[in-house]
């Protein structure tokens, strides 16, 4: 098939690009701001939007932005460093909205089909999770995430590898008819909530690695129109995907991220970036936990661990061993392996040989519990302060220490769609070649849900910009 077609209207101009017509959006469908004149009706098989975070993987993320806009619309291609994505894709989904109403065939079949491509570190797939979740969209796009960061846990789960891609032609059309080829899975999310006493002396904010990152955007103070929020305290909420770990593995992570921002020219390469990480450990003391880091570091000293395995039920404090310390996350590489079952793994780590295996392919850490919510609260005095860690991004939590009623809760959010391959190591509750497999599971758990508190625990904050105008039938985008 020839086209010709004007390329400023971001329609394919030779034959060169017609292996790609299949992922081709037209600019007018886009952005209303473009008129639809001499487009094609051929209905690509798998429209995609492409986000790329040009900052990930050194120069990799730079170079892999160019090669998509080579391949497509350079507008269906977004620059994360020049655009948010949650008002990307609130403009592209009420011009596919409006353009439904005007019986668009086009856009009707793009906003069936379309799937979202990520490529950043885990930071940037939990942003891009979270816009999408909040934005409640109708017809919301299942997401594969391209591994461009150092851990890359939420690619490697969905069978997308963990080292970082190729950025020539070839490798991008390789990875796109692996998106077109892949199978939607559901993944749990996770809503935390942190609540202390406002401290008599002090700042209780949460201290980031010299900047925020917009992934950040999972952990922040909600505001005083929050049902969940208490005169006299501080409460922090945000969501996960992945995992939340706290201690060892997110004071390194820390560490890395503060040294990584100070000097970014150090850090171009997976392979080295992984080493200065395995460093970072030894000069902190973290391998041979024993000896640097005593009592005073383990969890089970620092605060109670209490689970909750059942909506409604009763808190259980569970038996944190004095050797572990501590990280709970869906690591559906465990038993049961599932991510979508509406159950968090709580997993214990002795020291950083035991917690590399964050970056080996087979590893484990001790798995501990499993449950529907889980409970930490702090002892009076234990910690002046805390590393936590969410989905690669971690921060520096100062404690009060004249307070002991400070809790943080994790519960169960929700559910995104995901792309997988036909071989990931992800396994779905829902599978039928699972044995626990039931068609009739419901994991919603409505009730006991952070949603049922009231709208802003509806949302993770990472499309809190997100406003839908008044003229457009809401009916359309619930």
């Amino acid at each position: 098939m020839q086209f010709n077609f004007n390329h400023s209207m971001g329609d394919p101009v030779s034959e060169s690009n017609e292996q790609l017509k299949e992922f081709w959006i037209p600019d007018y469908i886009l952005n209303q701001d473009f008129q639809p004149e001499g487009c094609s009706s051929d209905i690509p098989e798998c429209p995609v939007i492409v986000f790329v975070n040009s900052k990930s993987g050194g120069q990799l993320g730079g170079n892999l932005l160019e090669t998509y806009r080579s391949l497509l619309n350079t507008n269906q291609v977004v620059d994360l460093l020049e655009q948010a994505p949650d008002k990307f894709l609130s403009t592209l989904y009420l011009n596919l909205e409006n353009l439904k109403k005007k019986e668009d065939d086009l856009a009707i079949k793009i906003q069936e089909k379309l799937r979202l491509v990520v490529a950043g570190g885990d930071g940037t797939a939990g942003w891009i999770l979270g816009v999408v979740c909040d934005l409640k969209l109708s017809h919301p796009p299942p997401i594969a995430t391209m591994p461009l960061g150092t851990g890359n846990n939420l690619p490697f789960a969905f069978g997308w590898g963990k080292k970082n891609p190729g950025t020539d032609q070839p490798s991008v059309k390789s990875f796109l008819n692996q998106v077109m080829k892949a199978k939607e899975m559901k993944i749990d999310n996770w809503h935390i909530l942190m609540r202390m006493k406002i401290p008599t002396e002090g700042n209780c904010e949460p201290i980031a690695p010299l900047e925020l990152p917009h992934s950040l955007n999972a952990f922040h103070r909600v505001s005083p129109t929050d049902s969940s929020n208490m005169e006299g305290h501080l409460t922090f909420r945000g969501g996960f995907w992945n995992y939340f770990s706290m201690g060892m593995d997110a004071q390194v992570s820390y560490a890395f991220h503060s040294e990584r921002k100070l000097n970014p020219e150090k850090f171009k390469n997976q392979l080295v970036n992984q080493s200065t990480y395995a460093k970072l450990g030894c000069t902190q003391g973290w391998f041979f936990a024993s000896l640097f880091h005593p009592a005073d570091k383990n969890i089970a000293q620092l605060a109670k661990v209490k689970t909750m395995k059942k909506p409604g039920g009763e808190w259980e404090e569970i038996h944190i061993p004095h050797s572990a310390l501590f990280k709970t996350g869906v690591q559906k590489e465990l038993t049961p392996p599932y991510v979508d079952d509406g159950l968090i793994e709580v997993v214990g780590f002795r020291d950083a040989w035991h917690g590399l295996v964050l970056l080996a392919p087979n590893g484990h850490g001790t798995r501990l519990a499993q449950a529907k919510r889980i409970r930490f609260e702090f002892h009076k005095g234990a910690t002046n302060h805390t590393f936590m860690r969410i989905d690669g991004e971690p921060w520096k939590q100062p404690l009060p220490v004249d307070d002991d009623a400070v809790v943080v809760e994790i519960s169960h959010h929700g559910q995104v769609n995901m792309l997988a391959t036909h071989d990931c190591r992800a396994k779905s509750i829902r599978d039928p070649s699972s044995l626990h497999y039931s068609a009739n599971e419901d994991n919603d758990d409505e009730d006991d849900s952070p949603a049922a508190a009231g709208e802003e625990w509806s949302k993770f904050g990472a499309a809190s910009t997100f406003r839908i105008p008044d003229e457009v039938d809401l009916s359309h985008l619930s």
